[in-house]
């Protein structure tokens, strides 16, 4: 179960709104949705948490590219929003072709020669997991401006969104939507 939230920035403090992710595919559908939600382009965070396994804040701000940071990368692959953070952030590229036709597998041979293998093909797609590191990725002084210490956001553990928001002044505002 997902929890997602845009915080938008105002001249008068922040608003909140739970937001629906259904349509967000890529990154660039989040930062659209962020934008959309945005006040005079002032900054908008995007809170993303799955059930206290990780949490991702997305920041955008005008046309500036996203800034991102995700609590538990191993964990946040593992999901599908998730993993539109992570693959930006370890520099993955999902829309190459060269990977479809990798994953091909049309008649279960290779040169007519049966694929007694499998185990070696178990292997290498688990490779692909394991490169994804545990712990926190990205910009870790995405919230240092907004009062949030490096420190104080890897310390983060449940509660980690209301923590964020309630350094940012935010805690109220936040809670009318969860």
């Amino acid at each position: 179960m997902y929890f997602a939230a845009l915080l938008a920035r105002t001249h008068d403090g922040w608003l909140a709104s739970d937001t629906e992710l259904d349509d967000v595919e890529t990154l660039s559908d989040l930062t659209d949705l962020a934008r959309e939600a945005s006040v005079d382009e002032d900054t908008v965070l995007v809170f993303i948490e799955q059930e206290d396994a990780w949490f991702g804040v997305v920041r955008v701000e005008g046309e500036e590219d996203p800034r991102i940071y995700v609590s538990d990368a191993a964990a946040a692959a593992r999901s599908s929003y998730g993993e539109i953070l992570t693959n930006e952030l370890l520099g993955r590229d999902d829309d190459d072709p060269a990977d479809d036709l990798d994953t091909l597998d049309l008649d279960g041979t290779e040169d007519g020669e049966p694929d007694d293998d499998s185990d070696d093909e178990d292997a290498d797609s688990g490779t692909a997991a394991e490169t994804v590191p545990a712990g926190p990725v990205g910009d870790r002084d995405i919230l240092m401006d907004l009062g949030l210490s490096e420190k104080e956001l890897l310390a983060l553990d449940t509660d980690a969104l209301l923590e964020i928001a309630d350094a940012l002044g935010a805690a109220d505002v936040l809670e009318t939507v969860r």
